[in-house]
């Protein structure tokens, strides 16, 4: 059963690529992702896309992986390219904003067309960066190699550990994107990979009372205990990024009684943990400048907090002295407006759960 979020992802893809063939949008005003996997079948292996793909080459860092929230796909000049060739080395390979992870479907999908061996190269050198820095308990840092500070937990946040994990097992399950450009060792590494990171999933799930809940945004890489990222991103119960790993759990073919446990006791915990009844409102404050506020509506739709206390179990907002408030308002302007602070991510968790449940829960 698809969720409403997914079918009008599926319209805005449709209404896009429509939109790109019609009018001829240049590429180079798109977003990278939507160039690396959503493009028409048919434009990957045009020129065009060969001469991303010598970009996303160019790119690729030394230890195998890519840096983010870069437009990697736009034209460079040779100044450029020679500034980019020499950074090279640089220790900014990561797994964040959905970085690695989207070269590595780019790759494939021009390798698929056009069997050109670099890129099958790079491919290969992304998949052993992958697998080189996933850590022996099955969590993966933000950055390989390890920089200090909060970048060495375990990254649950913006999906990374979803994506991850998503690759591998589309690479093991033989899907016919990676069927070409990957060998038996690389689907078998794979599969181990994968298996280690589920199993990590399930170990840092946070226990209260003896049920398993939700995740935190990153937990530490030796207590797996929730930890702290920036000074506004505390321990906590996360009610956007557990949703990637509730739904990974979900997409496991044959469950153990560990995993239904997991995803029964984290959809529990997100359905009682609604935040009801109102919605974000955004307007011209005082000063003009762009603002967001919480307003009470009986007919909005169920929120949730990014982020909950793991004392009270409530929604937390803070600025950047760390300093937990109950409300939105309460805390500055910059803070207010430039950070989620709630999401409507558990609706697809919630829709999806009731023909997982039937299956699966006896």
């Amino acid at each position: 059963m698809k969720s409403k979020i997914s079918l009008a992802l599926a319209g805005a893809i449709f209404f896009l690529n429509s939109f790109i063939a019609s009018s001829q949008v240049p590429i180079s005003q798109l977003p990278w992702k939507y160039v690396a996997t959503q493009m028409p079948d048919e434009w990957y292996g045009s020129d065009e896309s060969v001469r991303v793909a010598e970009n996303i080459l160019l790119y690729q860092r030394d230890i195998g992986g890519w840096p983010k929230n870069l437009p990697l796909h736009k034209p460079l000049t040779d100044p450029e390219k020679a500034k980019i060739n020499d950074e090279k080395g640089l220790n900014d390979a990561i797994f964040d904003n959905d970085a690695t992870t989207t070269e590595m479907k780019f790759l494939a999908r021009m390798y698929s067309k056009t069997k050109t061996p670099s890129y099958k190269n790079s491919f290969d050198r992304g998949l052993k960066f992958i697998l080189d820095a996933q850590y022996k308990n099955g969590g993966w840092p933000m950055f390989y190699p390890l920089r200090k500070g909060y970048y060495t937990h375990i990254t649950f946040n913006d999906n990374a550990t979803y994506n991850l994990l998503e690759l591998l097992k589309d690479i093991f399950n033989r899907k016919p994107l990676y069927e070409s450009i990957v060998t038996a060792k690389e689907i078998s590494d794979s599969r181990k990979a994968y298996e280690k990171g589920i199993k990590c999933i399930l170990k840092t799930q946070i226990v209260v009372k003896g049920k398993p809940t939700v995740w935190c945004a990153q937990h530490d890489e030796n207590t797996l205990l929730p930890a702290k990222a920036r000074s506004y991103e505390l321990p906590s119960f996360s009610g956007a990024e557990s949703c990637g790993l509730i739904k990974m759990l979900m997409e496991i073919e044959k469950p153990t009684p560990d995993v239904i446990k997991a995803v029964n006791g984290a959809v529990e915990w997100l359905d009682s943990h609604r935040v009801k009844h109102c919605r974000i409102e955004y307007f011209k404050n005082s000063d003009g400048k762009p603002d967001r506020r919480v307003v009470e509506d009986p007919n909005a739709g169920d929120l949730w907090g990014r982020f909950y206390d793991l004392d009270t179990e409530l929604p937390y907002f803070c600025d950047r002295d760390g300093i937990k408030k109950q409300t939105l308002a309460e805390i500055g302007y910059e803070r207010r407006t430039g950070y989620n602070w709630y999401t409507d991510a558990p609706r697809e968790i919630l829709e999806l759960y009731p023909a997982w449940k039937a299956k699966w829960v006896k």
